[in-house]
């Protein structure tokens, strides 16, 4: 068989690609830093948990490609992209051990090489046993694909589920851990760094006989469900609603003080998340100045309301609806100026604006009302009633009640005459305006609701901390929430809540 020929088989084919891959996250630093958390203890770490994933998807889409050819081809195409994975990784491995890698390649580092060859001191008897391994992930991958289809999502789904739990041990534990019964469960499932050996296989076999359970009886819940009246659809669709609600009620109360400081942040990127959804997700105008309105939202408050300036001394929620409202004209204002602007321009524009916000409040020009680079202090609390929201977990719920609302908005507005304009201009601007579509007042009405949204999540913000500095404001938080609109979906608002846990808020103060 000629080398061509060769190629066009899906085992070597596959196996090539899937190992030029396997040595670029090696190279790149990824298994060496995820190796420090160990998804199960003293077995298999994160970094060798991103490896074997890796392999054995590679070596199923091998398997799965041969499977019209029989029993025979799958597993040799199975084994086949197995060995030859292992068998680069062995050649990069030989390759550190005989020349200095690091001058070109700094993550090549004898930690990765260790890693790489189970921490043998021999290197050859680790390279015999990184190919035997493989060799078995191939062929445990041949017979997967070999599975039936209820089979297949049971074993995927165990195994799954103890990679997640051990990958988010940190915010697991401490949640079952303030549950007082639970807490020496915690300790027998989380005795270190990873999950335990009792622990993954009982998460093992619980989750897979729950998923072998759906995959039986799963059908046929979902068959009754649809048969029922349309009344009683609709009356269990409001009982789960009703339940998601006191779920996300309770929830402070269960996760305890640290979580809870997370989950306001969560609420505050979901805030900015779904205000540039609008602009950019349904109207398709790329923004990078988003976090100006952030920015003057959070300043409307604390110029309002701090004794600091001695300027006003209103409370949060006089200065709120002025704190909107300015973000909604400086929405405008940004908007007039660009309104012939497409795609990078746009977005080159934006950017600037925003950055024009930063460089004003940083200014000695406007520092005796914007505070210069010191910022402003001595923020009041949001108040209702006399109760005060001051810890995270009181805060949570006025997060919480911003973003039902902004969500709400955003849901009627979707499918609304200007929600159809929006996607119209997203689509094709000339197509739009040939149709009827008034071009300036779509996008103006786009910024402006977006701006509004986003200085409604920075007056939130400015009273959440207590004070504001001109340093919580640059251009990584625009940067971070358009991430989050990419990677939910543009125009997904499921999406903008979903794709946070995607991106990393180190941004913010």
């Amino acid at each position: 068989m000629n080398p061509a020929a060769a190629l066009r088989l899906p085992g070597i084919r596959l196996g090539l690609i899937g190992g030029a891959s396997l040595v670029l996250l090696s190279l790149i630093g990824m298994v060496e830093a995820f190796n420090q958390r160990e998804i199960v203890t003293d077995v298999i770490s994160m970094g060798q948990t991103l490896l074997l994933l890796t392999a054995v998807f590679i070596a199923y889409l091998a398997a799965k490609h041969e499977q019209a050819r029989g029993r025979g081809r799958v597993f040799a195409a199975g084994i086949a992209a197995g060995l030859i994975m292992a068998g680069m990784l062995a050649l990069l491995v030989l390759l550190g051990h005989s020349i200095n890698m690091r001058q070109v390649f700094i993550n090549a580092s004898p930690v990765l090489f260790q890693t790489l060859v189970f921490q043998q001191e021999e290197i050859w008897t680790g390279i015999v046993l990184l190919l035997a391994a493989g060799a078995l992930i191939g062929l445990s991958a041949a017979l997967l694909c070999l599975q039936p289809h209820w089979l297949r999502r049971v074993i995927t789904t165990g195994l799954c589920s103890v990679a997640v739990v051990g990958l988010l041990q940190d915010l697991i534990a401490p949640i079952f851990a303030a549950w007082g019964p639970l807490a020496d469960l915690v300790d027998l499932i989380f005795p270190g760094n990873g999950v335990s050996i009792p622990g993954a296989v009982g998460l093992l076999v619980v989750v897979a006989a729950l998923s072998a359970a759906w995959s039986f009886k799963g059908q046929a819940v979902q068959d009754r469900i649809r048969a029922l009246p349309p009344k009683s659809r609709r009356g269990l669709n409001f009982a789960a609603l009703l339940a998601g609600a006191l779920v996300l009620l309770i929830l402070p109360q269960a996760l305890g003080l640290f979580l809870s400081e997370v989950m306001t942040i969560v609420g505050l990127y979901i805030l900015l998340g779904l205000g540039l959804n609008i602009v950019v997700g349904f109207a398709g105008l790329l923004d990078l100045g988003y976090v100006a309105f952030f920015a003057i939202g959070s300043y409307t408050v604390a110029i309002l309301t701090s004794p600091e300036l001695g300027f006003f001394d209103w409370n949060f929620w006089q200065a709120l609806p002025l704190a909107v409202l300015f973000g909604v004209m400086a929405g405008v204002i940004l908007g007039v100026p660009v309104l012939k602007m497409r795609g990078d321009y746009l977005a080159i524009a934006t950017l600037g604006f925003g950055e024009i916000i930063r460089i004003m409040v940083l200014s000695d020009f406007l520092r005796p009302w914007l505070g210069g680079a010191q910022g402003i202090g001595k923020i009041p609390k949001a108040e209702v009633a006399g109760f005060e929201f001051a810890t995270p977990q009181e805060i949570y719920y006025l997060i919480l009640a911003g973003c039902f609302l902004v969500g709400f908005i955003s849901w009627r507005l979707r499918d609304s005459r200007l929600g159809r304009a929006w996607m119209a201009v997203r689509e094709d601007e000339d197509v739009a305006q040939a149709m009827g579509i008034n071009l300036v007042a779509t996008k103006l009405l786009a910024f402006a609701t977006g701006a509004g949204f986003s200085a409604l999540s920075g007056a939130i913000f400015a009273t959440k901390l207590g004070s504001v500095y001109p340093h919580s404001f640059n251009v990584m938080i625009s940067i971070n929430i358009l991430c989050v609109i990419i990677v939910g979906g543009m125009g997904s608002m499921p999406g903008v809540a979903i794709a946070f846990w995607s991106t990393e808020p180190h941004s913010w103060p």
